[in-house]
Formats: structure tokens, C-alpha cells, sequence
């Protein structure tokens, strides 16, 4: 899909979520969607998204572009952006480490904490920095949760950046 993209898609797009996962740092991981999204945000960018899976025989619900409202939130996200492939016509990137696992703190699921736990053994095995700092802070903001299954995954999360727990 990359190729497919990079050839086929014009100007810039960054692969994020599990699909990301699967290109970058995690090749056995699966996902039912594919999070790519035109840098520029525009509709003409989402519908040329959309005429590429359907000409690849992708269903269109496979490809998601709505993910780029968590992006535009995170301050500096342009800046963290690491390029993946480049094709004829466009250059699909990936995000940072750090933006990878910013993404992820909104939600947090089981697999969202799994993805963080690939990323952080694999920034240490690559030597790729992570922000310990940026993401404590995040997590720090994030609203207090009664649901203790999220906050465990966010302690184990933090376990594994090497923040102590409290």
C-alpha cells in the first residue's frame, strides 16, 4: 500500500496508528485500517485516499483520515514527522517515537498500549529518542480516570518509559 500510494498520491502523507506500527517497528502486527493522512487536510486529499483503495480493491472504510483531528492537537506535530517511503509523486512519512505514543495517550486500548511497549523496546534496541519528558507531561494532563483498567495501562506505560510509579 505504501508503494501504491507513493506512486499514485501527490504531495505529503504520514502513516500513523497500527498500520505505522506494521511499516515501522512492528512487521507482525495487523490492523483493520490504514491511518494516512494528507499533510495539506484538505477534502481533494481525502477523496484522491479514497479512489486509490477503491482502484487497489481496498474497502474505503479501510482507509481513515479522521485521526488527523488528534494530530492538528498535538503542538509541533510537523516537526516530528520521519519520512517512511518515497514514491513518483508523493512521500508518505511516519511519525516521530514521541508522536507515535502522543497519539496513542487519548485512547490508551490494550492495543494502543501494546504499540507503545513495541515502540519503546525498539527505540532502545535503534537508539531512536522518545521525549520521556513530553509524554509524562501529556500524560500528566490527561483527566483523571475512575476506570482502572485505563489507568493501569497508563502506570505500565509509564513503567516502561522509566518513570517510577507513584
Amino acid at each position: 500500500m505504501l508503494e501504491l500510494a507513493g506512486d499514485r498520491l501527490s504531495g505529503e502523507w504520514l502513516l500513523i496508528g497500527g498500520a505505522a506500527a506494521a511499516a515501522w517497528f512492528s512487521p507482525v502486527r495487523t490492523t483493520e485500517d490504514i491511518d494516512l493522512i494528507g499533510l495539506v487536510g484538505s477534502q481533494a486529499e481525502r477523496l484522491a485516499l479514497m479512489e486509490l483503495a477503491e482502484s487497489a480493491a481496498i474497502p474505503i472504510e479501510a482507509v481513515n483520515t479522521a485521526a488527523d483531528f488528534y494530530l492538528r492537537r498535538v503542538d509541533g506535530w510537523r516537526d516530528q514527522l520521519v519520512p517512511l517511503h518515497r514514491g513518483a509523486h508523493a512521500t508518505i512519512y511516519r511519525p516521530s517515537a514521541t508522536l507515535f505514543i502522543l497519539l496513542k495517550l487519548h485512547r490508551l486500548s490494550a492495543v494502543d498500549l501494546e504499540d507503545c511497549l513495541g515502540l519503546v523496546a525498539h527505540c532502545r534496541a535503534s537508539g531512536e529518542p522518545i521525549d520521556h519528558a513530553r509524554v509524562f507531561a501529556r500524560l500528566d494532563e490527561l483527566a483523571h480516570t475512575s476506570d482502572a483498567s485505563l489507568a493501569g495501562r497508563r502506570a505500565r506505560l509509564r513503567a516502561a518509559l522509566g518513570e517510577p510509579p507513584d
